[in-house]
């Protein structure tokens, strides 16, 4: 199952993508979305991957294969490793992006990363129940 937030992210960084001129401007937008799938991907109610570290190796490695600008690189590796930790939420993870996402990109970007970690976060319990 995927994150139900899946399709309108892909839609704003397709857009992004898009706009972006060749560089390391759009190698940055690319290596944040592959990031930003990743975090959604373990975002409740998804349920993570038997596969997930397997996946985050090959995303790491993909992510040195870019060229993103460097303080936006750093913190995806950053981000690649607290997905990696057993306690940290991924809505958490995609929230530390925000900051290098609008330095390096645009805000408009940053913007998509916090809508991002918007709906990464998990739903209380009481939210949950339908009404009576």
């Amino acid at each position: 199952m995927s994150h139900p937030a899946l399709s309108s992210t892909d839609a704003a960084f397709a857009t992004f993508l898009s706009d972006s001129a060749r560089g390391p401007e759009r190698d940055g937008v690319f290596a944040l979305w592959l990031v930003v799938r990743a975090a959604l991907g373990a975002a409740p109610p998804a349920a993570p991957a038997a596969r997930q570290p397997e996946r985050l190796r090959a995303l790491s490695a993909r992510l040195k294969s870019l060229n993103a600008p460097a303080p936006l690189r750093r913190s995806l590796t950053a981000a690649i490793a607290d997905l990696n930790a057993p306690r940290v939420a991924p809505a958490v993870v995609l929230s530390h992006l925000v900051a290098p996402a609008a330095e390096c990109l645009s805000r408009k970007v940053a913007d998509a990363v916090s809508a991002a970690a918007r709906a990464a976060r998990p739903v209380p319990a009481v939210a949950r129940a339908a009404p009576a």
